[in-house]
């Protein structure tokens, strides 16, 4: 069984050093899993027995596109209203513990690695049966609807059911899992699992229009953030803003993997909250 990063929770003692790897620019940010502590922790409305990290959100010189959360649902935890944004989207993926999710009636039941998108305006709620804390990432997204196009359809799937996909060139040390179809233009956000054996990299400084959420899932790696160069590990997260040149390679000695959002398929919009 895959293990997942995440924050270790509590309170550092008095005796540590302030110093750490936090940085916040105005075209990248890097959160370490070590200052996710409970003193940063927050509850949410409608959710019981739940307390969330918000990682992005929506603001001036920040995330335009996406909110991302960690939440930790304790025992019998979880909400039957969970968003009230009825045009929001949503994409989880469980880190460890389980997930007990109802989309428009239909239930799942979501283990580590675990996947759910589920489209904007459905019904959904979310529970952890079991008896221990259940943790996982939650991204939203408001809709980008385009005339002719419906909504895309729910997705439950866990990743151990998809096999990644090699990128071109990268002899196998560099692979995407897909939990998206990349040709179904309903989508306005893709959700990936990106994948580097020791020693592979990005070998270029990607630059480009789709802003990024990356939640690191396991390993360590050194990332290229616009002029600096940073390393991160398992626990850690990571906002690029559109354009922010990028690049990375494994750090080894396991396997370098996160959780990659971006948003896709849509012509800009030219007016501030006009829709594409």
């Amino acid at each position: 069984m895959t293990s997942y990063g995440r924050p270790p929770g509590g309170l550092p003692p008095q005796t540590a050093l302030m110093t750490g790897r936090a940085v916040f620019t105005e075209a990248y940010a890097v959160i370490p899993g070590g200052v996710l502590s409970d003193i940063v922790a927050s509850p949410l409305p409608f959710w019981e027995g739940t307390r969330s990290w918000t990682l992005a959100r929506p603001m001036t010189g920040f995330a335009e596109t996406f909110a991302q959360l960690l939440l930790e649902l304790a025992p019998g935890g979880g909400s039957d209203r969970p968003e009230p944004d009825p045009a929001a989207e949503a994409a989880l993926f469980v880190l460890d513990g389980e997930a007990a999710l109802t989309i428009e009636g239909r239930a799942s039941r979501l283990e580590p690695g675990g996947f759910a998108y589920i489209p904007p305006g459905a019904a959904w709620s979310l529970r952890n049966p079991a008896g221990a804390p259940a943790r996982l990432q939650w991204i939203r997204k408001a809709y980008a609807r385009l005339p002719g196009l419906p909504a895309p359809d729910p997705i439950i799937v866990n990743e151990r059911e998809l096999t990644p996909a090699p990128m071109s060139g990268s002899d196998g040390r560099w692979a995407t899992t897909r939990f998206m179809d990349p040709e179904d233009l309903r989508h306005d956000m893709h959700v990936t699992i990106v994948t580097f054996e020791p020693g592979g990299l990005i070998p270029f400084e990607e630059t480009h229009v789709m802003e990024h959420g990356l939640y690191v899932l396991e390993g360590k790696g050194v990332y290229k953030l616009n002029r600096d160069w940073v390393e991160v590990e398992a626990g850690d997260f990571m906002w690029l803003r559109a354009f922010c040149p990028q690049a990375c390679y494994a750090g080894g000695p396991g396997r370098f993997r996160y959780l990659l959002y971006k948003d896709m398929n849509r012509l800009p919009a030219l007016r501030p909250g006009a829709r594409p």
